[in-house]
């Protein structure tokens, strides 16, 4: 399991720097986390239950919580809280970052949605 040597929130960036013993460096987008966040409101309980979330262009992170060794829990301004990032999870999102996004943006295409937020009403 990677280590990471130093993980950085760069609220203003809306990003989350994370660096790895094993020289892997990935600067990963806050939009890009909360639509792969790990909790099961998103990822579901078994195989096939992903949730397609739309609409988080602007998103950013208000927090970032040190849960153990093993991982961090990110709070994201649009309060959705409950996704606990292994450094094994985070070393895996940044490695099939741009995989993972050109299929996150296919979904929404196919589906007729947007990265952008619902106009307020």
């Amino acid at each position: 399991m990677p280590i990471p040597t130093e993980v950085r929130l760069k609220r203003a960036e809306r990003r989350l720097e994370v660096s790895f013993d094993d020289g892997a460096r990935f600067s990963l987008p806050a939009e890009y986390l909360r639509v792969e966040s790990p909790s099961a409101q998103v990822q579901g309980h078994g195989p096939g239950q992903k949730q397609l979330v739309a609409g988080r262009r602007a998103v950013g992170i208000l927090s970032m919580e040190p849960v153990g060794h093993y991982a961090v829990r990110l709070v994201f301004d649009d309060l959705h809280d409950s996704g606990i990032y292994t450094w094994d999870y985070l070393h895996q999102l940044g490695r099939e970052q741009d995989q993972r996004w050109a299929d996150y943006q296919a979904q929404l295409a196919a589906r007729g949605l947007s990265r952008d937020p619902p106009p307020r009403r």
